[in-house]
């Protein structure tokens, strides 16, 4: 039976360690075959085979309610509790911190004797912090330790224990200030990579007989005809019947200009439109729509996590044991060692040893750093399928590219026209858009296209295909060759050999040679620029794939600087090839495979980054890539590249900067020189910091 699949959205969830706490939680229910807690995006996703999702919903919210109970499950669709909700929350908690400091202030103050000092301090201190013991004892019945909760509560208890109140009391409350500023700080982060990818449409306009009606795109059907006004979001896949404006792409695409959507062209969910009204027949349902797939994408892309994040969670897991045991001995060892060493003052430098060591600026930071560059590479339209994808990018040493539909356009064009002695351009070309006027050949169709005037059939007088060479026909009192250069030795005709960059169709008129006309498919604006910013980012090699013909394939290689072109590949050779260039490879490198087509999805499975074209693509081409590019431009495989090593560049810094002050204050405590509140402020501080730099991923300019 296969399992049904629930996603829910998890309010609250500010602590990525709750979030790991949750996922095992979940994972452990009788009945739930898989869970994944995506904490950069709030969400989880459960299945479970034979179960409904109201079923899968309810054992959720009770499993998070005994781990978290701060943290509230909701289905996607349901409505987000209002600001009023979140804001009695607040001042609820505002309210305890405020009477809890006033207590500790007149015990502090008021110099009451010794019982109800510590009475009132330790009033205030269950008024601020006990559900952070509460939380913390829970945890350890759990068989849960090691966490800020259980670091938290047994440094303010030890406070406590050698009669340092205050301090106790100072500690969880900056503790819990800090707590706020990061719920905060990473509910901003989550909202501002939330507004990169604000593209969901609200409802669609469907025609009907009595009129228009506003429905859920997810209830319109396929041939169903919306209508878009100027302003509204398109909300579906689908065809221009009528109508014609400017649509902004920029959403899907990361394109600023606007395209002009008129009847008969293809539009995408997500377009903003500008100034017109499309009457738009729909091709997809919602959940098939490119806005539905992008979200989709982008939204469970955590999932598949980096080397850097599963470091991090590994490292977090055996460090904080690690600093609990360093604690302890640096609490008792020196008092047994050395007889002048005080009990109180080792233990008090161990409590500080222990607030210090809190991991949370890592294992925060981290993970909003790489959702946030995969949300700024969406923003420049390329979609990365996860933070793993994004991380190997830093490691392309090889680029490879399909040529037809990648680097050229895919579409047969006239790029040179040769007239011979006598003959001009406009009448070589007229003669030979006469003799293809029957044929429905992408090249003759081409032909007819660079003629660009009217032709009529009537002209005709008689038409003769002569099969593997071309065509004859008689028009006007006159005998039109048109084909290939055997049709010239074959009537005997001194044709020469033109150079050419694609296919070339002589033309010959009453046997008198009228020239060449040479028909290739047209390179990509941005394929030369493409190459160059690879080279630019330290690229090793170039290489181009093709099924073309070896002349055509060296002369696009040659013209866009590729190191080296392969020619005349069918798609299991084009894997092989892959293959050898894998082998080439040092351990840390990897080879990019850039392509659109359905012959490419092969490669594009087996290359270490397979990059699909996302606009022009097919779906399986698409299905099987790592990385998508929206907009059909090879240049963005760069702007992939570069926004990869600025979130690396990011991550790094994050983990340099928080490590580098919990090692400085870590000594510092060690050897009696920090004090408690240093302590706090290399928790929370350092945590409030990373996060506002992890901010930074999603601020990407061209370089």
């Amino acid at each position: 039976m296969k399992a049904a699949k629930g996603e829910f959205v998890l309010d609250g969830l500010d602590c990525s360690n709750c979030a790991k706490k949750i996922e095992n939680g979940v994972k452990a229910i009788d009945g739930i075959d898989g869970c994944a807690v995506n904490f950069a995006a709030s969400t989880i996703t459960v299945s479970a085979g034979g179960k409904n999702e109201q079923w899968m919903k309810d054992e959720v919210a009770k499993k998070v309610k005994s781990i978290d109970p701060h943290v509230t499950v909701r289905s996607k669709h349901e409505d987000k509790p209002g600001e009023d909700e979140y804001r009695k929350k607040l001042q609820l908690m505002l309210v305890r911190l405020a009477a809890g400091a006033v207590l500790a202030v007149i015990a502090y103050f008021a110099h009451t004797g010794a019982v109800l000092e510590f009475l009132l301090f330790f009033a205030s201190y269950l008024i601020i912090g006990g559900d952070i013991v509460a939380r913390a004892g829970k945890n350890i019945v759990r068989g849960q330790v090691f966490d800020e909760h259980f670091l938290m509560a047994l440094a303010t208890i030890g406070a406590f224990m050698i009669h340092q109140y205050p301090e106790g009391v100072a500690v969880m409350l900056f503790y819990q200030i800090g707590e706020l500023f990061q719920g905060a700080a990473v509910s901003r982060s989550r909202k501002s990579i939330s507004a990169l990818l604000d593209i969901r449409p609200e409802y669609a306009n469907v025609k009907t007989e009595n009129g228009m009606t506003a429905v859920p795109p997810q209830d319109v059907k396929v041939g169903q005809v919306i209508v878009v006004n100027p302003g509204e979001r398109i909300p579906l896949d689908g065809k221009v019947l009528s109508g014609s404006s400017m649509v902004d792409t920029s959403a899907l695409t990361g394109e600023s200009v606007p395209r002009k959507a008129e009847p008969g062209q293809d539009v995408m969910a997500g377009f903003m439109n500008q100034n017109g009204v499309l009457h738009i027949e729909t091709s997809k349902g919602y959940e098939d729509s490119a806005v539905s797939k992008i979200l989709d994408l982008v939204e469970n892309a955590a999932g598949r996590k980096a080397k850097t994040e599963n470091f991090i969670s590994k490292f977090a897991k055996y460090y904080t044991p690690a600093v609990v045991i360093v604690a302890v001995l640096l609490a008792f060892l020196p008092p047994l060692l050395v007889p002048s060493a005080a009990l109180s003052d080792w233990v008090y430098r161990a409590l500080i040893f222990l607030v210090i060591s809190c991991p949370c600026a890592l294992v925060v930071s981290i993970p909003l750093g790489f959702f946030g560059g995969i949300g700024a590479a969406s923003k420049a339209g390329v979609l990365v399928k996860g933070s793993n994808y994004l991380e190997a990018l830093n490691q392309v040493a090889y680029a490879v590219f399909d040529k037809t539909g990648t680097l050229t356009k895919g579409n047969f064009a006239v790029t040179d026209i040769k007239p011979a002695a006598g003959f001009t351009k406009d009448s070589l070309l007229h003669a030979a858009a006469l003799a293809e006027v029957h044929s429905n050949h992408p090249i003759a169709s081409s032909i007819r296209e660079a003629y660009n005037q009217p032709l009529s059939a009537e002209e005709i007088e008689e038409y003769e295909e002569i099969p593997g060479h071309g065509i004859r026909v008689k028009t006007g009192g006159s005998t039109i060759l048109a084909g290939n250069q055997k049709l010239m030795a074959k009537e005997q005709i001194a044709s020469g050999t033109a150079e050419n960059n694609g296919t070339v169709v002589y033309v010959a008129v009453d046997q008198q040679y009228a020239g060449a006309i040479v028909i290739a498919d047209e390179i990509k604006e941005d394929a030369k620029q493409a190459i160059a910013n690879l080279k630019a980012l330290g690229v090793k090699r170039t290489v181009m794939l093709t099924g073309d013909s070896k002349q055509t394939g060296e002369a696009v290689g040659r013209e866009l600087g590729i190191d080296d072109v392969y020619t005349e590949l069918l798609p299991g050779d084009k894997v092989d090839r892959v293959e050898e260039l894998e082998a080439a490879l040092l351990p840390n490198e990897k080879l990019m495979f850039v392509g659109d087509g359905i012959n490419d999805t092969p490669v594009l499975a087996r290359a270490d980054i397979g990059a699909a074209m996302g606009a022009l693509g097919s779906d399986a081409a698409v299905e099987a890539a790592d990385v998508v590019l929206m907009t059909d431009q090879p240049s963005k495989a760069a702007e992939a590249i570069r926004i990869a090593r600025r979130t690396r560049r990011i991550v790094w810094q994050n983990i340099g900067f928080a490590l580098g002050v919990k090692i400085i204050f870590l000594l510092l405590g060690a050897f009696g020189f920090a004090t408690m509140w240093e302590a706090v402020f290399s928790d929370v501080g350092v945590t409030l910091i990373a996060v506002a730099n992890a901010m930074r991923v999603m601020r990407v300019k061209a370089e």
